[in-house]
């Protein structure tokens, strides 16, 4: 027979019932384990672990699934901003009691009755309808950076044509969500800009033109990491390239800012490689 607690790792602590029993767990054996306190009923037909996941507890109990940034979120995938969790249900059930954001679109890829978190497949598609371009963006190319779908596949199913136009621009060269929002707002500047390029034996996050490099620093820009960053950017400007360093907030909320400073730096072509 197979252990309890095993079973209850392998299903991330919230599981099904029925699904326990399937899987050769007996009705004695589940109402002992409850009146041990070794499993907490959620609702009707449904248990967890103490101490179980918070939020895969709450779609148990709501019958909901984890899905869009929520779940992106979850998955490890850059997330611009969570205001509220995002969860969905079957488009012909009963609308669950949830604080949250509710999605009711039919999937792409059908959802087992055991589920409470959505596939990828699933995340992105709802992302690509609830989050706005360049955010969704960057959650697309996250996704596909860190290998969790491919475009084949994703170009396999039936998108809308907001997803299909994400599909397309979504490139994996970016490193973070961050280069996906900066590239996506100067792609109209009309020059050659390249993530992640190599200069003088370095990644650089934006090389415009030939001369113009932009870095983006995030929160691990600290210490060591920016004493080194400093040494690169000197190291730079010495063999003749005109840097500029950004930070999140810079991009986030002082985006004109930003755009005027690299907009007046390709008005004095400084990105252009000196004649």
């Amino acid at each position: 027979m197979p252990v309890l607690d095993q079973t209850m790792r392998r299903h991330n602590g919230v599981a099904r019932m029925t699904t326990l029993q399937r899987e050769g767990h007996t009705r004695h054996l589940l109402r002992r384990a409850i009146s041990d306190g070794r499993l907490e009923r959620i609702r009707p037909g449904w248990v967890c672990v103490p101490g179980a996941d918070r939020e895969l507890v709450t779609a148990a109990r709501t019958g909901s699934v984890l899905t869009c940034v929520t779940q992106a979120r979850r998955l490890g995938l850059w997330v611009l901003h969570e205001d509220e969790p995002h969860v969905a249900t079957d488009p012909h059930g009963s609308t669950p009691r949830i604080d949250g954001r509710l999605h009711w679109a039919l999937p792409p890829v059908r959802r087992h009755p055991d589920a409470i978190t959505d596939p990828i497949e699933n995340v992105l598609v709802l992302v690509a309808a609830c989050q706005p371009h360049e955010a969704a963006l960057a959650v697309w190319e996250s996704a596909l950076r860190m290998g969790a779908v491919s475009k084949d596949a994703l170009a396999r199913l039936p998108l809308t044509a907001h997803a299909r136009r994400l599909l397309r621009e979504a490139m994996i060269t970016a490193d973070s969500g961050l280069e996906t929002i900066v590239h996506d707002r100067l792609h109209w500047l009309g020059v050659r800009i390249v993530p992640q390029a190599w200069v003088e034996g370095h990644r650089v996050d934006f090389l415009i033109g030939d001369r113009l490099v932009v870095q983006i620093d995030g929160g691990t820009h600290v210490g060591a990491q920016r004493n080194a960053d400093n040494a690169h950017d000197a190291a730079l400007m010495l063999r003749g390239y005109h840097v500029i360093r950004i930070g999140y907030r810079q991009v986030i909320d002082d985006w004109a800012g930003v755009q005027d400073v690299i907009v007046r730096a390709v008005a004095q072509n400084l990105h252009r490689r000196a004649a």
